[in-house]
């Protein structure tokens, strides 16, 4: 007998986001916080829609989104082909472990100084912190994948004389692709974190910029519109992950959500 996991209700989801939505509009208006810092929800919501009704605000959500999936595309291709690589070979993961366990830790806003020398502020310069960021993600994601082959299909198939392309695709592959799902949702946050945080840093085109620009011209309520946008997004970007990795996994026990009893 199995039993199916259920949702929460969408009016207890919206239960967290609205009760911060009034404490932000109660804080200043009681005078608890400056307003000139911190101002009411509807004074963001006044300046977002302000916002939203230029232009240019649009264009800085396109450059965000722009470098964003492109870092991130690159990042999966790379991470995937990597980790099958790698993890296909036992010599080449001893190779390579250590290399792997001291890149992947260094910090991508460590490299703001390198993205800068060699792209200034153009899209380049976000692009190399995204890859950076995402691509380990995905590779180690890939790699736990590879290991987690049962080796008992692994041997069945070299004993049916698989070619390796075939190895690939029908045993490591079908195990590798949960784990390289969750390291693509897992990127695709990242990246959005990096996207913006490159634009804020260094000056790049996307709404990091524009919430720097807000910030240097003591526009506050336009600032935290812009940063509520940011943040919008990434809900938005972990939903769309996740329900494809629900519709493309749904023959893994895992997304199918069931519990023997």
């Amino acid at each position: 007998m199995t039993t199916a996991r259920r949702g929460h209700p969408v009016p207890l989801a919206l239960a967290g986001p609205a009760g911060l939505l009034l404490i932000v509009e109660a804080l200043p208006r009681l005078g608890l916080v400056d307003a000139r810092y911190l101002p009411p929800a509807s004074r963001i919501a006044t300046a977002l829609a302000a916002e939203a009704a230029t232009p240019a605000f649009w264009q800085a959500v396109a450059d965000t989104l722009y470098a964003w999936a492109t870092g991130l595309l690159i990042a999966v291709v790379a991470g995937v082909l990597a980790g099958l690589v790698i993890g296909s070979a036992p010599v080449l993961r001893a190779l390579t472990a250590s290399t792997v366990e001291f890149l992947r830790p260094i910090p991508s806003v460590a490299l703001i100084p390198v993205a800068v020398l060699l792209y200034g502020t153009e899209l380049g310069s976000t692009l190399l912190l995204v890859c950076y960021a995402a691509f380990w993600q995905v590779l180690v994601q890939v790699l736990y994948g590879v290991a987690d082959v049962d080796p008992v299909a692994e041997e069945t198939a070299r004993s049916f004389r698989f070619s390796a392309w075939g190895r690939v695709r029908h045993v490591l592959w079908p195990t590798a692709l949960p784990y390289v799902f969750t390291g693509i949702r897992l990127a695709a946050s990242v990246a959005l974190v990096l996207a913006v945080t490159a634009e804020l840093v260094i000056g790049a085109p996307g709404l990091g910029r524009e919430i720097a620009t807000a910030q240097n011209s003591d526009a506050v309520p336009t600032m935290y519109a812009l940063i509520v946008v940011t943040g919008a997004l990434g809900v938005v970007i972990n939903l769309l992950t996740r329900t494809g990795e629900r519709r493309l996994l749904a023959w893994h026990q895992s997304v199918r959500g069931e519990v023997a009893v």
